[in-house]
């Protein structure tokens, strides 16, 4: 038997199989179950959603709900296996040319595209991926009528923003959106051009910013045509229905190739927001797992869990290569002053903010980057030292010889806000957090507010009116791909959509550029640990808090779970005992 716990690629494909007819029904029936019982239904993955995810148009994602969503639904040129290295997806092989500048991708020709027919259930076949079509998803992402947040991310590519900065009303708009880095050679080979050298560019091509997309589907549907009834995907699963802040359902795509090999047929689940209510149905049988996008097991249960002779066997933990932290709006006064947000970073106790709160074995963090990214220096103690001392009061001492320089005496004179997603755990580390800084600092006044996910990330924009904006966020960042880039350019840049925190220092800018551009990797390395230096240290304009773990719950009928690391969940790939789910369940 295989191992129950391990990590693959999520565009690996087993076994390829020609297509078959132009239309197959959804949910067909279920394949046998172990020891050749018929299941009753198809074989269904019940989960969570833990909020409504914002888009499911890759052009447009930018949280972690919507991209594992386009995730199951479509197929990059690339992928990512085990260990974090890129792998195929549509793409067979890819090949740059000698100065770096050019890379060709050729493409398999048996991924299609499929549109699901709410009234009949059946998966219209719409005709082969083809390279015009990915250059139609580069450039949608880059032209600034899409309003993407994630364009930054192409800036990479020759043109790229000038067509993203560009007024669309101007003349020469059309030859801007020519001019654009990427270009189809035939249907089945796609060429990218970019302004500078970047051999971490295939990771790029493995993110939905560069997604293929059908043109015909965005300019028939307009603003929905992302959602169920008018999507056109072209991957094993696709989105066949969608009752906003209820419930989405999935199904499996059965003109894959590989179909044949995909047990699940179909993901299903509420859209809660309470990780308690998650975790009442987790035990009455009522869901398979316990894991993003919906709920991993509530804070306040993790000690029963562990103790628990049956639970504890069904917990899973391993590392994720993602930072929680807490980001200060550094044009927000007090926090435009570098002294009081290294205060207000250093006064909090991370260790005991796991041992006490999360419990899921993170590790304190002290620098963006997590460990397994390429120029992380997640363990060079030359960075912010300050935020994980052995001796906390040492720390706390410190932190308020920072804010008494700073013109704040034990916090006097400060009034600020700490704003959350609703979440019942972002609510727990919250308080722990101001519990901390009011003993820290006793005469500030720190209060804590919420909101909806979607409304938080609006709250966020960099350019969100100030006043509406708290003086401290939380978020957490996740690998898109393994490299600093993704995350010191790509999110706290000056120019990023993704700098949250009102971020803008010159020389950060510049190195991370050009780290961006380097060949050499120990010259990458050091220049990113210099950024690090500035983000996180001199300028203290985020406070990391923990390293990720992937904490979840898994039923026992849940076989084999398998996790990239990068690109998350690819449930194509999961299998379950569908019998031993239905005598779980009095079925």
């Amino acid at each position: 038997m295989k191992s129950k716990w391990f990590f693959v690629a999520l565009l690996a494909v087993a076994a390829l199989l020609a297509l078959g007819a132009c239309a197959a029904p959804a949910g067909a029936p279920a394949a046998p179950a172990e020891g050749g019982e018929e299941a009753a239904g198809p074989v269904t993955l019940d989960t969570v959603f833990g909020t409504e995810p914002p888009t499911m148009d890759p052009s447009l994602a930018t949280d972690s709900q919507s991209i594992w969503a386009i995730r199951q639904m479509f197929m990059g040129l690339t992928g990512f296996d085990e260990n974090a290295n890129v792998i195929p997806g549509l793409a067979t092989e890819w090949s740059a040319s000698e100065d770096g500048l050019t890379w060709t991708y050729k493409m398999r020709d048996d991924v299609h595209w499929v549109k699901l027919n709410p009234d009949t259930g059946e998966f219209e076949d719409l005709g082969p991926v083809t390279a015009q079509d990915v250059v139609y998803g580069v450039k949608r992402t880059l032209n600034p009528n899409t309003a993407s947040d994630y364009a930054f991310v192409l800036y990479i590519l020759k043109g790229g923003p000038e067509l993203n900065e560009a007024d669309p009303t101007a003349d020469n708009f059309q030859e801007l959106l020519d001019g654009v880095g990427v270009r189809a050679i035939d249907d089945t080979t796609v060429e990218f051009t970019l302004s500078e050298p970047a051999g971490y560019f295939p990771s790029i091509t493995g993110m939905w910013v560069t997604f293929p997309i059908y043109q015909e589907a965005v300019e028939a549907g307009g603003e929905t045509w992302a959602d169920a009834g008018t999507i056109v995907t072209n991957g094993p699963y696709t989105l066949a229905e969608w009752q906003h802040g209820s419930e989405l359902r999935f199904v499996k795509n059965p003109l894959w190739p590989g179909a044949d090999d995909v047990q699940i047929e179909v993901i299903q689940g509420p859209i809660i927001e309470s990780a308690s209510t998650a975790m009442s149905m987790y035990e009455a049988n009522e869901i398979d797992i316990m894991a993003d996008p919906g709920w991993g097991p509530p804070l306040p249960d993790m000690d029963r869990i562990k103790a628990d002779p049956e639970l504890s066997k069904q917990l899973f933990i391993a590392p994720r290569l993602c930072t929680y932290y807490y980001g200060f709006v550094n044009d927000k006064a007090p926090f435009d002053d570098p002294l009081v947000r290294k205060a207000f970073s250093a006064a909090i106790d991370r260790q005991s903010l796991i041992d006490n709160v999360t419990k899921g074995e993170q590790r304190p963090a002290h620098t963006f980057a997590p460990p397994g990214i390429f120029g992380n220096a997640a363990d060079d103690m030359d960075v912010a030292p300050w935020l994980v001392m052995d001796d906390y009061g040492e720390q706390v001492a410190q932190a308020q010889a920072w804010l008494a320089e700073a013109g704040y005496p034990e916090g006097e004179g400060i009034e600020a806000t700490l704003m959350h997603n609703t979440s019942e755990g972002h609510a727990l580390i919250a308080q722990a957090v101001q519990a901390m800084w009011a003993e820290a600092f006793p005469k500030a006044n720190i209060s804590i507010e919420n909101q909806e996910w979607q409304v938080y990330l609006k709250t966020l924009l960099p350019d969100s009116p100030l006043e509406e904006k708290p003086h401290i966020y939380r978020l957490g960042w996740c690998a898109d791909y393994p490299d600093a880039n993704n995350w010191l350019n790509e999110v706290f840049n000056s120019k990023s959509g993704q700098n949250y925190a009102n971020f803008n220092n010159a020389e950060f800018d510049a190195l991370v550029e050009q780290a961006a551009g380097e060949s050499d990797p120990d010259v990458r390395k050091e220049l990113y640990k210099q950024a690090e230096m500035i983000l996180v240290d001199q300028e203290s304009a985020i406070a990391p808090i923990y390293y990720y773990t992937y904490v979840r719950l898994y039923k026992p009928w849940m076989e084999e779970v398998v996790i990239s690391p990068v690109t998350g969940d690819p449930v194509y790939l999961w299998k379950m005992d569908v019998a031993a789910k239905n005598a779980a369940r009095g079925q």
